[in-house]
């Protein structure tokens, strides 16, 4: 089993300066995402961008690949071939450290492989992998993509992000036992593949209650829980993702970047929105938009009953 990278950002804080003082450079980090283009604005590198951005940390984007969707559904997904990534972290690589990688959906084993190769040249910097639900893929595609992820990209990962359901399906397909893996069970699987850190989303509790677990294999370092919300998300677990990496390179602790990562998640998912006419995306720019407090109006359309929330649909469809 590989050992945990390092948590420690490369750059430094900014400080406070006096008048009369140099500038600094620019952002207190930089974290490198590789991701798809996602044209509705719900995941992908948009996602990653705009929530990375709101943490305060400069973003590389990498795309791997562009979706063919919208607001309701993913119909096709084309990948970029692993020349063209490896072309476009490495160049940027010779100008900006990373503080970060960050690793979304990549569309291909051969772009995993690749992905793989150029961070373990980075052996201090910590990677955070986002496994996001891919049943909307064809089958026999979505296990070739598993396998390579466990094989390549698992052992060179930090932190492992995804969906309770997600990562049962991946890493526990076998589990035979009357009751639900738990996050420690999924984390153990993880860690049997070189992962030291998982956190395990979406866990229904009681009472409209979600849980949220980043474990190991031995102990929960840490959970959080949020009330469910009527609606279905498209977007959350790239948002999510992509503010614990950022919040990471900025320097955070990690059980204190996990749970400011889920509450800037909470806070976006209060004020989603609807684009079209399919379903909500979360307001990454939340703090940005003047509220009427006067105005007891959720921030996304009210929902039909048909609609259930837990961390599962944030990205099912993404």
């Amino acid at each position: 089993m590989n050992k945990p990278r390092n948590l420690a950002p490369a750059s430094e804080r900014i400080t406070v300066l006096d008048d009369g003082d140099d500038l600094p450079d620019g952002p207190i980090a930089s974290v490198m995402t590789f991701n798809a283009n996602d044209p509705s604005g719900a995941g992908g590198l948009v996602a990653d961008s705009v929530a990375m951005a709101a943490v305060g940390v400069h973003t590389m984007p990498v795309m791997t690949g562009a979706y063919a969707r919208d607001t309701s559904e993913i119909v096709d997904h084309f990948a970029l071939d692993d020349e063209a990534v490896t072309s476009q972290a490495r160049t940027i690589l010779e100008d900006v450290p990373p503080d970060v990688f960050k690793v979304g959906f990549v569309g291909s084993p051969e772009n995993l492989s690749a992905i793989a190769a150029l961070v373990s040249d980075y052996a201090d910097v910590p990677v955070v992998t986002y496994m996001p639900d891919l049943s909307w893929w064809q089958e026999d595609l979505m296990d070739q993509y598993w396998d390579a992820c466990a094989e390549l990209l698992l052992p060179q990962t930090t932190v492992l992000v995804g969906n309770h359901g997600t990562l049962c399906r991946w890493l526990l397909p076998d589990w035979s036992a009357s009751r639900s893996p738990s996050a420690r069970d999924i984390a153990r699987a993880a860690q049997e593949h070189g992962v030291p850190y998982t956190l395990v989303t979406g866990m229904a509790l009681p009472e409209h209650f979600i849980d949220n677990s980043l474990c190991t294999a031995t102990a929960v370092l840490c959970s959080e829980k949020f009330e469910r919300l009527e609606a279905v998300f498209v977007g959350a677990g790239d948002t999510l993702s992509a503010a614990l990496a950022a919040l990471i390179a900025a320097g955070t602790e990690l059980s204190e970047a996990v749970t400011e990562a889920l509450s800037y998640l909470d806070r976006c998912l209060e004020g989603g929105f609807r684009p079209g006419m399919g379903h909500v995306q979360p307001d990454r720019l939340f703090w940005a938009h003047e509220v009427d407090e006067d105005d007891d109006t959720p921030g996304f359309d009210e929902p039909d009953d048909s609609f259930s929330f837990e961390i599962t649909p944030n990205e099912t469809r993404h």
